[in-house]
């Protein structure tokens, strides 16, 4: 389940409807009731929070978002999308992340899924995060 405070618009989550889930894009929220409208392949429609679910933060999904990838000699990996950078100290090992943009720079960021890279890049950015090609 995902919390409600953390869902932004545009973030990718996996919706559960009858016990089926499909990964979508929230297009809206409705505050006063706590819904979550997440558009899929199949369909828009409104979700409560614990129908949701977080997209883990893995290699896959940032090749899905079109980040470019580099393997460092020390070992370490890090994704290019633009002028936005995030590092692993190691393949696979997203555990200790860095990100950065321009000059604004975190150091393990509280960052674990796929939702939470989107909302700290558009606090960085000032743009969605998307899988549209930068």
């Amino acid at each position: 389940m995902i919390k409600y405070s953390t869902i932004q618009i545009g973030d990718y989550v996996l919706a559960e409807y009858e016990g089926k889930q499909w990964e979508g894009e929230v297009t809206n929220l409705q505050r006063d009731q706590k819904l979550v409208e997440v558009e899929t392949d199949v369909q828009k429609f409104w979700f409560e929070p614990e129908h949701l679910f977080p997209l883990p933060l893995n290699e896959e999904a940032l090749l899905n978002l079109n980040f470019a990838k580099r393997i460092n000699e020390d070992g370490s990996v890090k994704y290019l999308k633009g002028a936005f950078r995030l590092v692993t100290p190691n393949a696979g090992d997203f555990s200790q992340i860095e990100i950065w943009y321009r000059e604004d720079k975190r150091h393990h960021p509280h960052i674990h899924f796929v939702h939470e890279l989107q909302n700290q890049y558009h606090d960085m950015t000032k743009v969605h995060l998307t899988k549209e090609l930068v």
